[in-house]
């Protein structure tokens, strides 16, 4: 009953874009085929009691009260941000509480290993959370590292800050090789973590970036998982050389139909970090055939799956800098740099350094390099842009390096560094920029900015596009 009730509300709402001659038409799909596809996750889960009663418990009280009933503290700390700076508040961070990580994976972006003790205190995590709870009603929190399950401080580890914090849902990334039983336990009890487990394909693929044996122990802790009533999903890195099997049908069928993954996460491989090259990014042709192949995926047979690059559709653009589109972040490190987004290694703040001063994260937020980039997300809106490559770093590489230039941030490490200085490396960025330009122009003007048809509330079939990858 709950399933029919919000598909018809999603058609109705879609019904009233399209009477909205401002509004994007294929823009407008992709957010109905996007909440269809959560719709659908989520039934299809509880009907195979995928979640225990403690996670649907947790979920009813922190998504349905707060986000469906617009009730709780969390919607007025919002609306207060909104009030006092005439902007919409982010509405999730990504922290990387620890860099340990007890593997050492080929191209790293946090270049991450065991042999290092870099991490946020205790006190630090933990008033990073209580402000964005307080100052923007932040209520989603997405864990990264190193390792998550590696951070340790004054005797606590994550699942001690979820437990504490248990009116927010939190999502870890982790390599799965730490989920044991006791974690399983610990995260049943608790009811609001969920760890997104990283491969890079089929065991071959996975085993040889991570480690041998790695696949077979993910493949163990969702079944541990499952068992558990814990849900669970993926994060899916794509290269030149896996883009085609990480997201085939088969694979997708594998995790989605048998293995019980409810989500995925899908990004693009960029050069930052350990290893760096740009050979290893997916060619823009093969990213044009990820959006077709995603958004396939997700019309055809439901997969609440998220591209970062190839979806901009579904949040208006770049995230990034706390983008006020209602939907952005910013990304706090081991170290307490602040940095636009987790693939924008260039920081112009330490939230130490920061709290030491006696600021908060709304001095954070009105950092003038956050600032430029959320008006240059802005501008390139307002100027038609195309939202098929909304990414200052990996599609306006050209446009960053001004505001780099401008304002100055520290990058964060000293790959970061040296790419700034490397002629080759912006050139061989500006020459992809400009080929996938090339590319999805087309697609952005002939499917997305089509006319708008009042009385056609149906979601638009996907163009075909082989040919004009076969004249690329």
């Amino acid at each position: 009953m709950v399933v029919k009730r919000l598909k018809r509300q999603l058609f109705e709402d879609l019904k009233k874009k399209r009477e909205d001659s401002n509004n994007i038409p294929g823009v407008d799909d992709d957010k109905a085929a996007f909440g269809l596809s959560i719709i659908d996750t989520l039934d299809r889960a509880l009907e195979g009691r995928y979640f225990s009663d403690k996670v649907i418990h947790t979920l009813f009280n922190i998504l349905a009260k707060d986000l469906f009933l617009k009730q709780g503290e969390n919607m007025r700390a919002a609306d207060r941000f909104r009030t006092d700076t005439g902007n919409n508040a982010p509405t999730f961070l990504v922290i990387s509480p620890g860099k340990a990580c007890n593997l050492q994976c080929t191209g790293c972006y946090a270049n991450a290993g065991i042999m290092t003790d870099e991490k946020l205190s205790w006190d630090v995590f933990d008033r990073i959370i209580t402000e964005a709870k307080t100052l923007w009603g932040v209520r989603f929190f997405v864990i990264s590292g190193g390792e998550p399950m590696a951070y340790r401080s004054e005797g606590k580890d994550l699942l001690d800050m979820a437990e504490k914090h248990n009116d927010c849902l939190f999502m870890m990334y982790t390599n799965g090789t730490l989920v044991n039983e006791k974690v399983t336990e610990r995260l049943a009890r608790i009811g609001n973590l969920t760890p997104a487990f990283s491969l890079e394909g089929w065991r071959e693929r996975t085993d040889a970036r991570r480690g041998k044996g790695v696949f077979d122990k993910v493949l163990a802790g969702m079944d541990r998982l499952r068992k558990a009533g814990v849900p669970y999903g993926m994060s899916l890195t794509a290269t030149c050389d896996n883009t085609e099997e990480i997201l085939s049908d088969e694979f997708m069928d594998y995790f989605y139909k048998e293995q019980g993954v409810i989500y995925s996460w899908i990004f693009h491989y960029m050069p930052i970090g350990r290893s760096v090259s740009l050979d290893l990014m997916p060619t823009p042709q093969q990213r044009l055939w990820m959006w077709h192949q995603s958004w396939k995926l997700i019309r055809e047979k439901s997969y609440f799956l998220a591209d970062f690059w190839n979806h901009g559709t579904v949040c208006d653009g770049c995230l990034s800098a706390g983008s006020d589109t209602g939907g952005g972040y910013f990304y706090i490190d081991w170290d307490g740099k602040v940095s636009p987004c987790v693939f924008m290694p260039y920081s112009p703040i330490n939230i130490n350094d920061a709290y030491r001063d006696g600021k908060t994260l709304n001095e954070v937020w009105r950092d003038p390099f956050f600032a430029s980039l959320r008006n240059w997300q802005k501008s390139y809106k307002q100027k038609d842009g195309n939202w098929l490559m909304p990414c200052p770093i990996r599609d306006h590489h050209a446009d960053l390096r001004k505001m780099i230039a401008e304002y100055e941030p520290e990058p964060s490490d000293e790959s970061a560094r040296e790419a700034l200085l490397d002629p080759d490396y912006a050139d061989g960025m500006d020459r992809y920029d400009q080929e996938y330009k090339s590319l999805s122009d087309l697609v952005w003007q002939l499917h997305y900015l089509r006319p708008s048809d009042p009385d056609d509330i149906q979601i638009r079939d996907l163009p075909d596009i082989s040919s004009l990858l076969e004249k690329k």
